[in-house]
């Protein structure tokens, strides 16, 4: 089989790339960074008035583009090369899962809100470490007009900014998939707080929210309310794949800005990309970047194959595994092997690289670390499910 894009593809993928190559340069990332929003909103506004790449998943029948996760994954991928901190991938894990699950009624409400430019972002545990139905410990209680939501969750993208929650909570009493539901909340809710925690990467905003007796209608589940532990560990799996596509953009303006500064640097009267030690060393970090390139884009049509209903949980969690932890472990290794490369100044504020790292690493343990996803598909092949 060969795979190639088409020509409708490339094009979209040209734009992007002029697009962010305006919008997300390096002064506009580190000025957006400081602000309390973590990203630029009139950017946010031209993303999706001018571009209207937040249209790309919706049906046509709702005013959307109708596109598929291919051309997503390229947009995320450019994203990622340029440190992008708008919550485009958020929103569009929302997205997908009112695709997947969203009734007619949902469908039509909630694409209309996000087609008019609100966000949104998935919030799912509180201090676990695996994401997973076992770590949901917020509470959704049965009323007599829908539910009450009460409990805390923390590594929230975007979760201070954004419009529309998509949040998981565990319902009392149910039987099915680990008593688990989704539901839609408005983020201005009465009884939601939501407050930005300061971290490592500052380019990713991350927040901890807490909803305290928040009240929604029976409307607002997404699916069936108690029954949604596999709905939502296919969602995570999804987001997961929308991780590792920013993570190869990153990888790759990583290994891009290494090589222009080792062809720059001279050292002992030649610059030293010429040195053959430092040459391995790059072969090695674009064979991984290649590698990683070739998993997304597989991954990508994976989701595509499962939205339509051609795969099942068992064929996107391994698509999702192999591809998060690979890409973790690629682009720590390539912003890694740039910051040698550069030398003491490549971890200083003054260079580019270090922001790269800095993300390489807190995307590595975001929705787990390539060794829990290693070991996840370990557990998968004893039992035969891949």
């Amino acid at each position: 089989m060969e795979f190639a894009f088409t020509e409708e593809q490339v094009m979209i993928f040209d734009t992007a790339d002029a697009f962010l190559s305006e919008v997300s340069t390096a002064p506009a990332i580190r000025e957006a960074m400081q602000t309390d929003l973590g990203y630029d909103s009139k950017v946010w506004e031209r993303l999706c008035q001018e571009m209207y790449w937040q249209a790309i998943l919706i049906p046509e029948e709702h005013d959307g583009l109708g596109l598929g996760f291919v051309e997503l994954v390229g947009i995320l991928e450019r994203m990622g090369m340029r440190l992008f901190n708008a919550p485009f991938a958020d929103t569009a894990a929302v997205i997908t899962a009112l695709l997947k699950w969203g009734s007619d009624e949902q469908q039509a409400e909630y694409f209309g809100r996000l087609m008019a430019g609100e966000s949104a972002t998935i919030a799912v545990i509180d201090r676990a470490r695996e994401w997973s139905t076992d770590a949901v410990t917020a509470t959704a209680t049965s009323t007599d007009s829908g539910y009450e939501l009460s409990g805390t969750y923390r590594f929230v993208s975007h979760g201070h900014s954004a419009d529309m929650l998509l949040v998981a909570a565990r319902v009392p009493g149910s039987e099915g998939s680990q008593g688990v539901g989704l539901f839609l909340v408005d983020a201005n809710a009465e009884g939601v707080s939501r407050k930005r925690v300061p971290t490592m990467d500052q380019t990713r905003p991350l927040a901890e929210l807490t909803l305290d007796k928040v009240q929604v209608a029976t409307t607002a589940s997404l699916g069936c309310p108690g029954n949604a532990g596999e709905a939502l560990t296919q969602l995570v799996d999804v987001l997961s794949i929308f991780v590792a596509s920013d993570q190869l953009g990153g990888a790759q303006a990583s290994l891009d800005m290494t090589v222009d500064y080792l062809q720059e640097r001279v050292q002992f009267g030649r610059t030293i990309a010429s040195f053959q030690a430092v040459k391995h060393k790059c072969a090695d970090m674009m064979l991984k970047v290649e590698a990683s390139r070739s998993i997304v884009y597989y991954a990508a049509c994976a989701i595509d194959e499962w939205v339509q209903g051609r795969y099942d949980a068992a064929q996107l969690a391994e698509a999702a595994s192999m591809t998060k932890a690979y890409c973790s472990d690629t682009f720590f290794f390539v912003a890694g092997c740039g910051i040698q490369l550069f030398g003491g100044v490549g971890i200083t504020e003054e260079y580019d690289i270090q922001l790269y790292f800095k993300r390489a690493k807190s995307t590595e343990t975001f929705l787990g670390a390539g060794a829990e996803h290693r070991e996840r598909i370990a557990q998968m092949l004893l039992a035969g499910e891949c």
